[in-house]
C-alpha cells in the first residue's frame, strides 16, 4: 500500500509537469514563433527544468506536435461540453459558427499556424504535420456537424459546413496581425443567419 501511494504522487507530478509543458509550448508558439519555441524555452516558461522537459519530450518536434494535439483535443471537448444545453433553431446555429470561428482565431490556431508555416519548408516536419492537420480538419468538421444536428450525408450540408470552416480560417488569418474582432462579429452573425436558412431542414 505504501509503495502504491508513493507512486501516485510521483505520477501526478509527472502529469502536471507534462501539462505545464504542453500549455507553455502553445503560448510560446503563439507569442514568439517557431524558431524561438525550443524545449528549453518551453521549459523555462513552464517553470520546469530542461532535464524534466527532455524526459517527457526528447525532441522539439515531439513536444510541439504533442502540444498541438493535446490542446486541440481539450478545446474540442470544451466546445462539446458547452453545447449540451443549447436551444434549437437560429441560436444553435450561431453558437456553432461562433465556436468554430473562436477556434480559428484563438491561441491554438496562432500556434498551429507557426508550425504549418515551418512545415511548408521542412519535408521531415511536414511528414509529421500533414496527418495532424488532416485530423484537426476532420474533427472540427465532424464536431460542427454534430452540434448543428445536421445530416453529413447530404452534399449541400457538407459543402456549407466546409464553407463555414474556410470562412473561419480566413477570419483567423485576418486576426493574426491586428485585432479584427469588431468586424468579425458582424460577419459571424450574418453568416450564421445565412447558414441556418441554407441548411436542409430535417
Amino acid at each position: 500500500m505504501s509503495r502504491m501511494s508513493s507512486r501516485e504522487p510521483k505520477q501526478d507530478r509527472s502529469r502536471a509537469t507534462r501539462q505545464r509543458l504542453l500549455e507553455a509550448t502553445i503560448d510560446c508558439l503563439a507569442d514568439q514563433g517557431w524558431e524561438a519555441t525550443t524545449v528549453t524555452a518551453a521549459a523555462q516558461r513552464a517553470g520546469v527544468s530542461r532535464g524534466a522537459a527532455q524526459h517527457h519530450f526528447p525532441a522539439r518536434e515531439d513536444l510541439i506536435t504533442a502540444a498541438l494535439e493535446h490542446m486541440f483535443d481539450a478545446r474540442m471537448a470544451e466546445i462539446r461540453a458547452e453545447s449540451t444545453r443549447l436551444p434549437e433553431g437560429p441560436g444553435r446555429t450561431e453558437f456553432v459558427v461562433s465556436r468554430v470561428v473562436d477556434h480559428y482565431t484563438g491561441e491554438l490556431f496562432k500556434a498551429a499556424l507557426q508550425v504549418w508555416t515551418a512545415a511548408a519548408a521542412d519535408p521531415s516536419l511536414r511528414e509529421r504535420i500533414v496527418p495532424l492537420e488532416a485530423k484537426f480538419g476532420r474533427t472540427v468538421h465532424q464536431t460542427a456537424i454534430e452540434l448543428l444536428g445536421a445530416d453529413d450525408t447530404d452534399p449541400t450540408t457538407r459543402r456549407l459546413v466546409q464553407a463555414t470552416l474556410d470562412l473561419a480560417r480566413g477570419l483567423g488569418l485576418a486576426d493574426v496581425l491586428t485585432d479584427d474582432s469588431a468586424r468579425r462579429q458582424n460577419i459571424v452573425t450574418q453568416w450564421a443567419a445565412t447558414l441556418h436558412a441554407a441548411l436542409p431542414q430535417s
